[in-house]
């Protein structure tokens, strides 16, 4: 059985690096959901606008394919540009993730959820100062309504970059990174990879292809600690 990972935030877990940049990656035991069924995986994994790009769910579902050498699929749900609380717990985008991962369970076992977002929330103290207790409440309900309250969860850190776009000048996003760690800190099973020395395709928002390459490898470093936990 195909083993399977949701991908849900906005656009740097969407993918925004640019087709061409780096390598295909070429393992035909990779994955992706379209229309109910799974096609083997390409880029743009997560098709959330006409420049989606290279994302980092592919290198870390590469990585797990080869770990445990087993077919991989990801369920792209990420979406460019969105807020925390457009994930919030009832609204079309935590509904639709709801949705793609029951009709996922029918056809594989998902294994992890692969979250990256908070630049959306890093333009304001407030969204930023509250991004912690917003987060789980969302998250530990898509959790019990996908009977996932046991797979781990992997978030990511926003990129240093972000101080140099005009809305996120203010440096809000550093204070949404220590709330990501303080929540990786004291949520179960749940782990945060680092994004430092990762560098912008020249926008200063969005992590170019070969970061998220290797963005995709922390993920799933991360992915193993939290495994190997008891």
């Amino acid at each position: 059985m195909i083993h399977s990972f949701l991908m849900i935030g906005q656009s740097n877990m969407a993918g925004r690096g640019r087709l061409g940049d780096v390598p295909a990656i070429e393992n035909k035991k990779l994955f992706m959901l379209r229309n109910g069924r799974w096609w083997p995986l390409s880029e743009p994994v997560n098709y959330d606008r006409p420049f989606a790009g290279i994302s980092l769910a592919a290198s870390f579902a590469d990585g797990y394919a080869k770990r445990f050498d087993c077919d991989t699929g990801l369920i792209p749900c990420a979406d460019g540009g969105t807020s925390l609380d457009e994930w919030a717990c009832g609204g079309q985008l935590y509904t639709h993730a709801v949705y793609q991962v029951r009709l996922a369970q029918k056809i594989s076992e998902v294994k992890g959820i692969l979250w990256h977002q908070g630049e959306a929330d890093s333009e304001d103290r407030k969204t930023a100062e509250t991004y912690r207790d917003r987060f789980i409440k969302m998250i530990t309900t898509l959790r019990r309504d996908c009977g996932l309250e046991n797979v781990p969860l992997v978030l990511g850190e926003l990129g240093s970059y972000l101080i140099n776009y005009p809305k996120l000048s203010d440096g809000y996003f550093q204070i949404v990174n220590k709330q990501l760690a303080e929540i990786a800190r004291t949520c179960p099973r749940t782990g945060l990879a680092s994004a430092e020395g990762l560098t912008d395709n020249g926008d200063n928002l969005h992590f170019n292809a070969v970061s998220l390459r290797e963005f995709g490898r922390r993920y799933f470093a991360k992915y193993l600690e939290i495994t190997a936990k008891p």
